[in-house]
């Protein structure tokens, strides 16, 4: 596997310097101070792959290129936005970066409930919290039927959770989940995400995957004519949100939009730790089946709760069996590798981490420490040297 690093540039207070004291050889990266829908001209990328390669690193994976808001409802005329992105895909291309992630989620990227989770034995971690987030919906959203997404046994907890807070604890609730808004300057307070929320009011799931087979049905073939591949991230959290519903949280809905365009320059992010959110899906079994169409892999972990609450784990931690998991992409990148493939490595890197020791101080984004991430990979590095000296077919 490629090992990789995500960095955020200029909004990223970890410099490649010490990226390169990881052990890491490629970076994943993207031009976030590009407005969404306006296309990365290639002046732009040249000049962050140089920024990369005088550092040492090969920029190999476009971490995301990200789908307008206006594509996933499906808004009016198009045209422009799609032709924009597929110019994206050319220029970035051109420059050598030959693989893309992106996600189809309405409105959040993510969504956590506490940002900085006590862990057992010091640090912290991300958390979502399904007592809180029902408190979040039904009491300071107010969001009508948002009593029936929540386990009967979670209503009475929210309840009890509104009643005790504090206006403190309301308001830091609300940050942790809008810090999983795109972008790096959008934030709403209570009357702004309900606005926000409006736009989304008569999307159904039929509509996102009619919205998400356009989008795929514009942009593949010109990806495919560019050599780039596509890499669709997984749900995270892998269940609707705030009443807008999502299409890519299980291995039917990863059929589905593998199919929708069936093309190798169609494929999928194994994000081990945002499908891994929902006990009902087994990664590992999702791994097997969408094998020849992993472009890019997340490793990471976490440990789920009955309530469907779940919380960021150490990557050898938590509810996935990782060796297993590794053991599943290395068979797939020997299995690449004797059809004779040239681009039969697999990028990988270690998804979020735990903040610990000095990382508070750093104040990165939330889930990007860098000693939390350091650990993970160092992990990662161990199991995967393991499993191919155990078997000699995988060197």
């Amino acid at each position: 596997m490629i090992e990789s690093w995500r960095w955020y540039g200029a909004y990223d207070n970890i410099q490649l310097g010490e990226i390169a004291q990881t052990g890491a050889e490629g970076i994943v990266t993207a031009l976030h101070e590009i407005p969404y829908g306006e296309v990365w001209t290639r002046e732009l990328i040249a000049s962050r792959r140089k920024q990369i390669e005088d550092a040492g690193f090969t920029w190999v994976m476009a971490e995301s290129l990200p789908v307008h808001e206006r594509i996933k409802r499906g808004d009016g005329d198009l045209s422009s936005m799609f032709a924009n992105y597929r110019q994206s895909l050319a220029n970035l291309a051109a420059e050598g970066v030959g693989a893309v992630c992106y996600n189809f989620m309405p409105l959040l990227d993510w969504t956590r409930t506490d940002l900085n989770a006590p862990v057992q034995g010091g640090g912290t971690c991300l958390r979502f919290d399904a007592v809180r987030m029902a408190a979040f919906e039904i009491y300071m959203l107010e969001r009508e039927d948002a009593v029936d997404d929540y386990p009967a046994e979670v209503l009475p907890r929210a309840a009890a959770w509104f009643k005790s807070s504090t206006e403190a604890s309301r308001t830091a609730l609300l940050n942790a989940i809008m810090s999983g808004l795109p972008g790096a300057f959008d934030r709403y307070d209570i009357d702004g995400l309900r606005e926000a929320l409006k736009f989304y009011d008569d999307l159904t799931e039929d509509d996102l995957r009619e919205n998400c087979k356009r989008f795929l049905v514009e942009v593949v073939p010109a990806a495919e004519k560019l050599g780039i591949r596509l890499c669709v991230h997984p749900d995270d959290p892998p269940r609707d949100i705030l009443g807008m519903p999502r299409i890519v949280s299980n291995a039917e809905d990863i059929a589905w939009i593998m199919c929708a365009v069936d093309s190798q320059s169609n494929g999928l992010t194994l994000c081990a730790g945002s499908l891994g959110a929902d006990p009902a899906n087994d990664v590992q079994a999702i791994a097997r089946q969408f094998a020849d169409r992993i472009h890019f892999a997340h490793l990471r972990n976490v440990a789920t709760e009955r309530d469907g609450s779940f919380e960021e784990a150490q990557h050898l931690a938590g509810d996935t069996d990782m060796v297993n998991l590794i053991g599943t992409i290395l068979d797939e990148e020997n299995r690449r590798r004797t059809e004779g493939r040239l681009d039969w490595q697999i990028v990988m890197r270690p998804d979020h981490g735990h903040e610990l020791l000095s990382d508070a101080k750093r104040c990165n984004p939330p889930g990007y420490p860098m000693i939390g991430r350091l650990r993970g990979l160092a992990e990662l590095r161990g199991v995967i040297c393991a499993l191919e000296s155990k078997d000699h077919t995988l060197r």
